[in-house]
């Protein structure tokens, strides 16, 4: 469901609900700010009157001046303190739309790649950044933009009100601006979208590039590519513009159109009552033409308010459908209420969860059966076609074959990394129908073959976020084999290791994530393939170590390896061999073709 069948309306109204208070608090404010400026009008009238002595009120010209100078100042007070609110509104309501996406995203099967909201061009890391800055932006300027405009019009009807009681005829006119405005928005309307989504598209791309400019520097040189990249880079770049000005240059020409038109019949309307005026056959004082004058302009300034404001909306109707359609949700989902654990305006934090709350509860394994998994890769027949797996509690399985054979997907699927198109999975024989929310610590964890460091201290990329004492920090970092590098970092466990882990070499890092792994103490440990950046003689000490696991009577845990490794094989309890993502062979190593002996 997007944004074509749910009313944009709907979704800024729940997003107004879910901060109903902020909202109503910093409307109140809007509304003063607004209003305070209805006072003055008044008292010009009086002001005036009283200066060709037809006031009703005797009253110094004095008394007049200074209480215009008081609702100024009462003005000033209301926007400094409403600048308060908005600013703790406009960051709720980014924050609610950027959680949301977020969480949607990571609900995303792991090992799959994000894809375009027409559903066949991959997203990078880089091109996702848009979504969260610029169209979270968007939402954001629309919802705080609703109480403005509720304020505006709150006033604009008050004045309205008030003019039709000077002058009927003339006031009417006032709504002939608005008919223009309407029938160019409606005119625009398909422009104004189409023109938005090429502008975040072109952002997009060109943030995409970026980020993977950024995370291959090393390769761009070593293969000379500098010239040829940033040409490709300035391409994107060019074409960004394009879309931009195309953009904002069709915004712009409304609002100008909108201003002018307001302004024309600003213009012809005080025409109008100034010659009724001069000629005597009008009403109208010295102070109700003030009076005019000054109302008719906030009157005229809503017109052009409210045209800019529907503007507005057509352009996030494309935010609320671009990110619908990269999380591969509802829109509605992207306004759900959830807890955000923001500061309140009184400066008290809400108490953030555990990190060990979010866990998943143990749940001691005694056999997994994965039976008949399918899954094929879009556009192609790789991956693998009705593979069945069983493991029992303690046993060391596993997995090996060619390249491409399917022995990560194979992983994946299990882990529900990447969805299963077919087959079913049981742990101690109850099915698992969400894998990627179940297969997590205690229950389980992965080292897959790509590890992600960040960019903070060693023992913060091994506890992640996980509340353990050092002492069990340090038994994991021996079981990983990583306690001789330890002991020659300069600040041990503090020490920082720059981006993706920089300051450390590929057997290190691996290892330090081998140690992540370990300290969760899994019931199911899932390794694809250790040896891809470990010597033979590292690779020897760290099997030895977890081989010894199996007799400990405080955890047992149970193995899942993808290996080639002989020692590895010879030690397994079951090997299943792949080959083009069917089963070629199963059993211990005496059982599997002499290729394999």
């Amino acid at each position: 469901m997007t944004i074509r069948r749910v009313s944009i309306w709907l979704l800024l109204w729940q997003m107004i609900r879910y901060a109903q208070r902020l909202y109503w608090v910093d409307t109140i404010l809007w509304l003063l700010i607004a209003g305070l400026p209805a006072l003055p009008g008044v008292l010009i009238r009086e002001f005036f009157n009283s200066l060709t002595r037809q006031s009703a009120w005797a009253v110094s010209f004095w008394t007049w001046i200074a209480l215009l100078l008081a609702t100024g100042l009462a003005r000033i007070v209301a926007i400094f303190t409403g600048r308060i609110t908005k600013t703790q509104h406009r960051f709720t309501m980014n924050s609610l739309v950027q959680r949301n996406l977020l969480a949607n995203l990571l609900e995303y099967p792991g090992a799959q790649s994000l894809v375009s909201q027409q559903g066949n061009q991959p997203i990078s890391p880089g091109e996702a950044i848009s979504f969260f800055r610029d169209d979270a932006s968007q939402i954001e300027d629309t919802v705080v933009s609703t109480n403005e405009i509720l304020g505006e019009g709150v006033f604009a009807v008050g004045s309205l009100m008030l003019l039709l009681s000077v002058n009927a005829t003339i006031t009417l006119v006032v709504f002939l601006p608005l008919a223009l405005i309407a029938a160019i928005l409606h005119r625009v309307s398909d422009r104004i979208k189409r023109y938005r989504r090429a502008s975040r598209q072109a952002t997009q791309q060109v943030t995409g590039m970026l980020g993977e400019l950024f995370a291959a520097v090393q390769a761009i040189q070593v293969a000379g590519a500098e010239t040829s990249v940033l040409a490709h880079l300035g391409k994107l770049c060019d074409h960004r513009r394009q879309s931009i000005v195309q953009d904002q240059l069709l915004t712009a020409i409304l609002e100008a159109s909108f201003e002018n038109l307001v302004s024309l019949g600003t213009g012809a309307i005080l025409l109008f009552a100034a010659q009724s005026m001069q000629s005597g056959t009008g009403s109208l004082t010295v102070g109700d033409f003030a009076l005019f004058v000054y109302y008719l302009t906030y009157v005229t300034y809503f017109f052009g308010f409210l045209g800019g404001f529907i503007t507005l909306s057509k352009q996030s109707e494309v935010s609320f459908d671009r990110m619908a359609g990269l999380a591969n949700t509802d829109a509605t989902a992207l306004v759900a209420p959830h807890p955000l654990y923001l500061p309140s305006l009184t400066g008290r934090r809400a108490p953030l969860r555990s990190p060990q709350s979010l866990e998943a509860p143990r749940d001691y394994l005694q056999d997994l059966h994965a039976r008949h998994l399918t899954y094929h890769y879009p556009g192609n027949d790789r991956g693998i076609t009705d593979l069945s797996l069983h493991l029992q509690r303690g046993s060391f399985t596993v997995i090996t074959g060619t390249v491409g054979s399917g022995k990560t997907t194979l992983l994946r699927v299990l882990l529900g990394l990447l969805p299963t198109q077919s087959g079913a999975i049981f742990w101690n024989g109850q099915q698992v129908t969400n894998p990627a929310n179940f297969f997590v610590p205690p229950r389980s964890a992965y080292l897959p073959q790509v590890q992600q460091l960040f960019s903070t201290s060693l023992r913060d990329n091994i506890v992640l976020g996980l509340d353990q004492p050092d002492e069990a920090l340090r038994w994991a970092i021996a079981l990983a084999c990583l306690e001789r590098d330890l002991a020659t970092l300069t600040d041990g466990l503090e020490t920082q290791i720059g981006a993706r882990g920089m300051r450390l070499s590929g057997g290190q890092i691996q290892r330090v994530a081998t140690a992540r792994m370990l300290i969760r103490q899994a019931e199911l440990l899932v390794f694809d393939d250790v040896s891809s950046a470990l010597d033979i003689e590292t690779e020897q000490r760290l099997w030895s170590r977890l081989f010894e696991l199996k007799a400990s009577k405080s955890w047992t845990p149970t193995f899942l390896v993808v290996s080639h490794r002989r020692a590895v094989l010879e030690r397994a309890d079951h090997i299943l061999l792949l080959n083009h993502g069917r089963v070629e062979g199963e059993g211990t190593l005496a059982d599997l073709p002499a290729a394999y002996q």
